[in-house]
C-alpha cells in the first residue's frame, strides 16, 4: 500500500473551505474502490500518475468545467486550459476554492501536489512554467478530471 505524501492537517485545510460538504466526501478506502476505475483510483487515492497522452481531455478543446472525477466538485474552466506539450491537460489557473497544495517529495525534489478542496484526491502538479497571466501550469491527470460541456 503507498504511504500519502499529504498530511491530515492539509486535509483538514482543505475541507475547512467546504465544511459542510466534508462529511459528504469522506468514504472509505472499499467505497472510492467501488466507485472509481481501477486507474482513477490509483491517480485520486494512491497519487498516482496516467501516461502521458492518455486522455482524450487534453485534446478537448470545446469550452466548459473540468471537474473532479471524485467528488464533481468544480476545478477549471476551459478558459484557462492551453495545450502545455506535456502529455497532460494543463490549466493556468483553478477555478476559487477548488484546489488544496502540499509538498511532494517521492522524485528527490519538491513539487507542488494538487487536491482538490472536496475529497481531496490528487489531481498533479503545479508548477512555475505556464503562460501568463499567472506563470503557472496546473499539470492534471486527465482520468482525475471529467468534463462538463458548455450548455
Amino acid at each position: 500500500m503507498k504511504m500519502t505524501r499529504f498530511s491530515a492537517v492539509s486535509i483538514v485545510a482543505a475541507w475547512a473551505l467546504f465544511p459542510a460538504l466534508a462529511s459528504a466526501f469522506s468514504r472509505s478506502d472499499a467505497e472510492w474502490r467501488k466507485e472509481l476505475s481501477p486507474q482513477a483510483y490509483d491517480v485520486l487515492r494512491e497519487h498516482g500518475t496516467e501516461m502521458p497522452g492518455s486522455s482524450p481531455l487534453e485534446a478537448e478543446s470545446r469550452a466548459g468545467t473540468y471537474a473532479c472525477a471524485g467528488c464533481s466538485l468544480s476545478l477549471f474552466s476551459s478558459k484557462t486550459k492551453y495545450h502545455s506539450g506535456t502529455g497532460w491537460p494543463s490549466f493556468w489557473a483553478p477555478l476559487p476554492h477548488a484546489i488544496a497544495t502540499s509538498s511532494d517529495n517521492e522524485l528527490g525534489y519538491t513539487r507542488t501536489e494538487v487536491h482538490c478542496s472536496r475529497c481531496a484526491g490528487h489531481l498533479g502538479h503545479v508548477f512555475d512554467d505556464g503562460p501568463q497571466p499567472t506563470g503557472l501550469r496546473y499539470c492534471m491527470n486527465g482520468v482525475a478530471l471529467t468534463f462538463k460541456p458548455a450548455a
